[in-house]
């Protein structure tokens, strides 16, 4: 699982880099030829999509760290069989919802079927909003595959909010970088 979700993990960072490259670009592109009196007809459009983009391969990644805010001093606080509960059914509650984003997000590209941006009409709607269910089944592999090492961690009584990533160490609970403890 370390090796799948290493690879899930630069794999998501080089897209999110890629993405916040291509943004930059093109706003910065918008830019000078606002600045040269000629506006850019797709920039607006182009530019929200590449947004949502990063937003939902960053939220995976985040997902796959397990960087996004939580409750772990609530989990800690509780006794170990209500931690056990308390962490299954939040993770369960989770998964619920990216999987029903995930069929959401498929209902969506059915509907938009045949439908294309506004400025661009080379580009299909249904391909800039395929993040939608992608983004969302990446962060379900993301939880399910950082899940043993969340759990080992809050089981033991360790807090995964306050890693140790200031002073340049790796948390124990990112398989994506397992750190000199990885060789366990």
């Amino acid at each position: 699982m370390r090796v799948l979700a290493r690879i899930l993990g630069e794999t998501l960072t080089w897209i999110v880099i890629t993405l916040m490259v291509a943004l930059t670009t093109v706003v910065v592109v918008a830019v000078i030829y606002r600045k040269a009196g000629a506006s850019l007809s797709w920039y607006d459009e182009v530019a929200s999509v590449l947004l949502a983009w990063i937003t939902y391969y960053g939220a995976a990644l985040a997902a796959l760290k397990r960087s996004h805010i939580g409750f772990d001093d609530v989990l800690l606080a509780l006794p170990l069989g209500a931690r056990k509960v308390a962490v299954i059914l939040a993770e369960c509650l989770v998964l619920f919802f990216f999987g029903l984003l995930a069929w959401a997000g498929l209902t969506i590209l059915e509907i938009l079927e045949g439908e294309t941006l506004v400025s661009l009409t080379f580009v299909p709607v249904s391909v800039t909003q395929s993040v939608i269910p992608i983004g969302a089944i990446l962060f379900i592999i993301a939880e399910l595959l950082s899940f043993p090492y969340y759990w080992r961690d809050v089981m033991s009584g360790h807090s995964t909010e306050h890693a140790p990533l200031a002073h340049g160490e790796t948390p124990s609970h990112d398989p994506a970088n397992p750190g000199p403890e990885g060789a366990r």
